[in-house]
């Protein structure tokens, strides 16, 4: 029986940390092990271009990347994994579909509208056109379905009318790929628990992966909690879901009781989360290390998924070259 193709991708703009696990590497691993699916996982270098980042703390960054996602259990040898530009295709199908897409439905996009305001001295027509090569990256592939929060929806619509109107233009080609819809946990900054956990912030709002026993335990120290027992404090909330995901089920159900009955201590409730993070990643942490000692290894990896992205993607491309008239 054939495995129904699925396919993400992650930007390499910064150490991954418990939100990306929680959000999008954890349900690839699960769906990479499930059998049922092909699955193709890159990193979106190119995506990257559109922020500040320096070349040579790009270049860092994807090999971190790489080492990461290999470490929190993507098998090369299950699933395809490589690096967005080592694969052209990617760049000519997403010019393809910037000339059958109307600015206004570009400008329209939640994503370009944020991105407008956090980087307001860099507005640059990579943040516009973003959706563009969003849509190339799915559907070169024809995936049936793309695992998405709620949060990337709105893209993955711009995806299926970008399908749309190539049709319409060009033939019937691109099948409008569904949403496999993920239940994506709000896991919020540590200082700011009010606002989605993010690298952008600063390294003192996230717990990275690849953080020791001792850095997650100074920076939970500083995590906001409440000044008073309780139910409602976001600060508490936020440290109890991370429990819950890398706890035990009896450790979270009591400090659960703890907050509603007013008795909860937040040196007890950080101890515990902290223990609970640092042991799940421990041998995430070991793997890393041995495969950023092993430049080469990584090397391998990234050239063989790329090869066979390649393969994929540029049978596509010679569809889409004759159906537009540039072949």
């Amino acid at each position: 029986m054939k495995k129904q193709i699925m396919l993400s991708g992650i930007q390499p703009t910064g150490n991954l940390h418990v939100g990306n696990y929680l959000g999008a590497l954890k349900h690839w691993v699960e769906l990479q092990n499930s059998g049922k699916y092909d699955c193709y996982f890159f990193i979106a270098d190119l995506h990257s271009l559109t922020s500040d980042m320096k070349a040579d703390d790009r270049r860092e960054q994807i090999t971190r990347t790489a080492a990461e996602i290999l470490a929190a259990g993507i098998d090369p040898e299950k699933s395809t994994l490589f690096v967005q530009s080592h694969v052209p295709a990617h760049t000519e199908l997403a010019w393809i579909f910037n000339c059958v897409t109307p600015v206004a439905e570009l400008e329209r996009m939640t994503q370009f509208k944020d991105k407008s305001v956090s980087q307001e001295k860099n507005i640059n027509a990579g943040l516009l056109t973003y959706p563009a090569l969003m849509a190339a990256d799915i559907l070169l592939y024809k995936p049936e379905a793309v695992p998405v929060g709620d949060d990337q929806i709105q893209h993955l619509e711009l995806t299926r009318d970008i399908a749309k109107k190539f049709n319409k233009r060009y033939g019937e080609f691109f099948a409008e790929p569904k949403a496999l819809l993920t239940k994506t946990p709000r896991i919020k900054s540590l200082l700011e628990p009010t606002i989605k956990m993010s690298k952008s912030k600063g390294l003192g709002h996230v717990i990275e992966l690849a953080d020791e026993p001792a850095v997650i335990e100074k920076k939970l120290k500083k995590a906001v909690t409440a000044t008073e027992g309780g139910e409602g404090s976001p600060g508490v909330e936020n440290l109890l879901l991370l429990l819950q995901h890398f706890g035990s089920e009896s450790s979270h159900q009591a400090f659960v009781a703890a907050e509603k009955d007013g008795s909860i201590r937040y040196g007890d409730l950080k101890k515990a989360v902290g223990d609970a993070i640092s042991t799940h990643f421990a041998s995430f942490r070991t793997r890393r290390k041995e495969l950023l000692d092993n430049h080469n290894e990584i090397a391998d990896i990234l050239i063989d998924g790329a090869h066979r992205a390649s393969e994929v993607a540029n049978k596509t491309m010679e569809e889409v070259r004759k159906l537009v008239g540039i072949r």
